[in-house]
């Protein structure tokens, strides 16, 4: 068996998992938003831990974007935590991978024992677990499950689940019709943009990487922080773009690679600060929808995602190339993607 068969697989089938996730959720679209629709006014806190933690962080910001009341927590927040910290009659989003993680369980039961009435909304890639047979709406994502211990087709297979939401809660179909649009967009950037990430991802003479995200982006460069911390136990950090210049920028050398996940809103912004870092010795790498009439000054790569589709509904599509650089950095230091370090599939507590 070679190092990383499975997460190597789990990478590259993400365009196939994505379509058959998305047709899986259209065949219930109706029935589910006959019980979504309604608590389009109501507040949301979304939960979850680690990866998931980092999902929960990207879908209650896509959910304020399209005016949804959301906040993120920790699982463990709702757990050792007073409930009252958290707004008067909020529904809850639960999302974990396995739908066993000891802290998101607990949290589901103390919200049903203390917090009667609210609904309860879980993301999730297994069908039969603790989470899904609680009184709740399901959003599965089943042929996401992974052998490997990384999220990588199952995290991006419920940002998708979190678009599908989103598109639910706020009515707007045209969300969902972009998520159908994803899978084949994604087969072209791999193709065209694969052997950039495992140079970058080979490239030991970086010894520090920085991840730059903003809005519903900073949950996804979190996400893909903890991936180049897990399977390459590198040193790798997150922070949103103008923060960045705030401190942290004293650590940038000549050895340093600064990731950009640019958004087009604040386009100009994202890529001033990248400019920046190349100044100061970083090397400069930009994901952004389109290049087209942009000053790339001091930018040393750049991935075009050229999808069509608007900077909230694109989302999933920054992740895989990401976990590409991850994976190949850890076999160049000779580790084992499928197996990193101290870590384990699911997570429990006694």
């Amino acid at each position: 068996m070679s190092a990383g068969q499975f997460t190597y697989y789990e990478i590259e089938s993400q365009p196939e998992v994505w379509d058959l996730t998305i047709k899986k959720v259209l065949k219930e679209k109706e029935e589910l938003k006959k019980k979504i629709l309604p608590l389009k006014n109501d507040p949301f806190v979304v939960i979850g831990c680690g990866s998931t933690h980092y999902l929960a962080m990207h879908t209650a910001s896509l959910l304020r974007l399209h005016g949804i009341s959301a906040i993120h927590a920790p699982s463990s927040d709702l757990v050792y935590f007073p409930l009252n910290q958290y707004p008067k009659g909020f529904n809850l989003i639960p999302i974990s991978r396995s739908g066993t993680t000891t802290e998101t369980v607990w949290a589901i039961d103390r919200y049903k024992n203390e917090y009667e009435g609210g609904a309860i909304i879980n993301i999730t890639c297994e069908e039969a677990t603790p989470m899904t047979q609680t009184t709740g709406i399901n959003l599965i994502a089943s042929d996401a499950v992974e052998r490997s211990i990384a999220q990588t087709r199952s995290f991006s297979s419920m940002v998708l689940l979190s678009q599908v939401l989103a598109g639910l809660l706020c009515d707007k179909e045209s969300v969902i019709e972009n998520q159908c649009k994803l899978p084949d967009i994604l087969n072209q950037l791999i193709e065209r943009y694969k052997p950039l990430s495992e140079t970058l991802g080979r490239d030991l003479s970086i010894e520090r990487m920085f991840y730059l995200g903003d809005g519903p982006l900073y949950g996804v460069a979190c996400e893909a922080m903890l991936k180049a911390k897990e399977m390459s136990c590198s040193w790798v950090e997150t922070y949103h773009a103008l923060e960045f210049r705030h401190g942290p920028m004293s650590l940038v050398t000549d050895k340093t690679l600064v990731v950009g996940l640019i958004t087009d809103s604040v386009c100009e912004p994202e890529l001033m600060v990248l400019r920046e870092m190349k100044r100061l010795g970083a090397r400069t790498l930009a994901i952004m929808e389109s290049a087209k009439g942009i000053d790339l000054t001091g930018i040393d790569e750049v991935i075009e995602l050229n999808s069509g589709i608007n900077e909230t509904d694109r989302t999933a599509l920054y992740l895989p190339l990401m976990q590409w650089l991850a994976f190949y950095r850890s076999l160049e230091k000779g580790l084992d993607p499928d197996n990193p370090v101290n870590l384990s599939k699911v997570v429990y507590l006694n």
